[in-house]
């Protein structure tokens, strides 16, 4: 998939549904306030940049592992604790190594970060996930509530929250209603979002 077809996906009806809802529990879990500054650790083709830094009065900033991009990434030090809050949206289940980047993560955030990611946990997983992927999924790694909080707690991280959502693979009335009606409590939804505040 290009990175334009990536993007373009996200105005198909479904891709809309799920990206506004996937955007809407990340928003909630960062409780960004004005002026605050917002890395995005993975950011691709920005979809999710893009929208955190429309109209909200925050300082964004994306990042991601392009070739060119990387060049000039690397010119720029994050120092310990200089963004406020980072956040990264399902990259971390392509990168081998996740664990050391969400430590990285943590390094970089003055006040919390939250990572978006495939939760093995879900009907999404048996629907995609299985047997290495297929389509955009393929190679990824699908984490479990669990692996991912012990991988939290390991870091300088308090008050390590799990959320889910997409409880429904689809975009179908059912899968929508079924949306309104779950908790984000709940540990079954096809996207995993853990959030926690820097310790002090």
């Amino acid at each position: 998939m290009t990175p334009a077809e990536y993007d373009a996906w996200y105005d198909t009806p479904r891709g809309r549904w799920i990206g506004e809802t996937e955007f809407r529990l990340l928003q909630r879990r960062l409780a960004l306030q004005p002026g605050e500054t917002l890395l995005d650790v993975g950011c691709g083709t920005g979809w999710f940049t893009r929208k955190f830094a429309a109209g909200n009065g925050w300082n964004v900033t994306g990042l991601d592992n392009d070739p060119a991009r990387l060049a000039y990434a690397r010119a720029l030090r994050f120092a310990d604790a200089g963004i406020d809050r980072v956040v990264s949206v399902a990259a971390l289940c392509f990168i081998d190594d996740w664990r050391q980047a969400l430590s990285e993560m943590a390094r970089v955030a003055r006040r919390r970060m939250v990572v978006g990611l495939l939760n093995r946990h879900s009907l999404l997983w048996r629907e995609k996930g299985r047997g290495g992927g297929t389509g955009a999924y393929q190679g990824a790694h699908w984490h479990g509530a669990g692996e991912i909080h012990a991988a939290m707690a390991a870091l300088p991280l308090a008050n390590i929250q799990i959320s889910t959502a997409l409880f429904l693979p689809g975009a179908s009335p059912l899968a929508r209603a079924v949306e309104r009606a779950l908790p984000n409590s709940l540990p079954w939804g096809g996207f995993l979002v853990a959030a926690a505040d820097k310790r002090q």
